[in-house]
């Protein structure tokens, strides 16, 4: 049986969640998501900055755009500062922006956990609870459920997932979500699926979703079986796949799994995603953004080098259209390289955090200058 997912008053039906992804979950690309999977699963925007969102950053303003037929609609928030994500959480509710509110504390990028943002925070346990608690009661009179995302922790020796899900749970989340990686491990190796069992055992009240190295509907349903997790997080493996939202609809309903793509749909499928994009935001912006995304759609496809240049490098519907042409439309899916990881792998390092950060997991002190970057992470 599919695991059944119910966050606030919202079934998410199958229990498949779009992760937020900066630079790619764009209003045009949770469409697409969504146009392949299903209407009631989550699709959650790039994360937004708490205090960029307050001041009304125009771009950021921008990023919170929401189609019509989203619904709920899921906006990530990131903060270090409780007032911050309070003041931003009533400014969502009073103005009606979203109807689901998660919070990032996973985000592994230097510029985030240096400043104590991110994977970084919830080693600071107090600090940690009262931000979740503040988005939590600003967020309760308007009836927007609050999710957490976390990471095992900070490296292997500062592991913080456990009690990040205990705390989250207590303040009042309606779910959280692990992905199983520590953030010295960034996006290389393997997720530790056995840190979202572990997470389960714990946190008894709420929903535990996973995510990590979900790169095919089987992954999924592996993940469910042996974490007993309630949901599933989807990030890298939808890139230049959004079909994969089809097969977690199939696979989490026990429908037949649909065929891949051949490459004359690819290029049906990319045709959309430029239309999509041009609507939000123009041709010349949409199209040279759509570019980002070609080599994951055309990976492992028979197409040469000059063509891949001239997907790389478009900047208009009609290139766009004269390039689809000149593919091999029959050329079949690759599944095997189609299934494999994608997007940004690297290495593990050293995480970056402020000075003193360890010495003092009880420290409710927001860190100096916590809060100056922009959304997007």
């Amino acid at each position: 049986m599919p695991p059944s997912l119910q966050i606030g008053q919202y079934a998410v039906e199958p229990a498949v969640v779009l992760a937020p992804m900066a630079g790619i979950t764009d209003v045009a690309f949770r469409q697409l998501c969504r146009e392949y999977g299903s209407p009631t699963s989550l699709y959650v925007c790039e994360m937004i900055t708490a205090r960029a969102l307050v001041e009304r950053d125009a771009k950021t303003m921008e990023m919170i755009t929401f189609a019509p037929t989203e619904h709920p609609r899921s906006l990530q928030l990131y903060s270090v500062d409780p007032r911050n994500m309070g003041e931003a959480v009533r400014m969502v509710a009073s103005e009606g922006l979203a109807d689901h509110i998660d919070m990032n504390f996973g985000c592994p990028v230097p510029k985030v956990t240096r400043k104590g943002g991110g994977a970084a925070l919830p080693y600071k346990r107090r600090l940690f609870g009262e931000v979740v608690s503040a988005a939590v009661r600003a967020a309760e009179p308007a009836g927007i459920p609050v999710t957490v995302k976390f990471r095992v922790g900070i490296d292997d020796e500062h592991t913080t997932y456990l009690d990040a899900g205990r705390i989250a749970e207590g303040e009042g989340a309606k779910a959280v979500a692990l992905h199983a990686r520590t953030a010295a491990q960034r996006y290389s190796g393997r997720a530790d699926w056995t840190r979202i069992a572990r997470l389960k055992e714990a946190v008894t009240t709420i929903p535990v979703l996973g995510n990590g190295d979900i790169f095919s509907a089987a992954d999924a349903l592996r993940m469910v079986s042996e974490t007993g997790c309630d949901g599933v997080v989807v990030g890298r493996g939808c890139l230049g796949r959004p079909w994969l939202f089809a097969e977690l609809q199939a696979a989490f309903t026990g429908a037949p799994l649909p065929a891949g793509p051949d490459l004359g749909e690819v290029g049906r499928i990319l045709r959309r995603h430029a239309e999509l994009l041009v609507d939000f935001i123009g041709e010349d912006k949409g199209v040279r953004d759509l570019r980002k995304h070609m080599a994951w759609y055309l990976r492992g496809f028979p197409v040469g080098s000059q063509l891949r240049r001239g997907f790389a490098m478009v900047s208009t519907l009609a290139e766009l259209d004269d390039l689809i042409g000149k593919l091999d439309h029959d050329a079949p899916y690759p599944a095997e390289e189609a299934e494999a990881p994608r997007g940004r792998q690297g290495s593990p390092g050293r995480v970056a955090l402020p000075e003193g950060w360890l010495d003092d997991p009880d420290d409710p002190a927001v860190p100096a200058g916590a809060e100056v970057m922009h959304s997007g992470g």
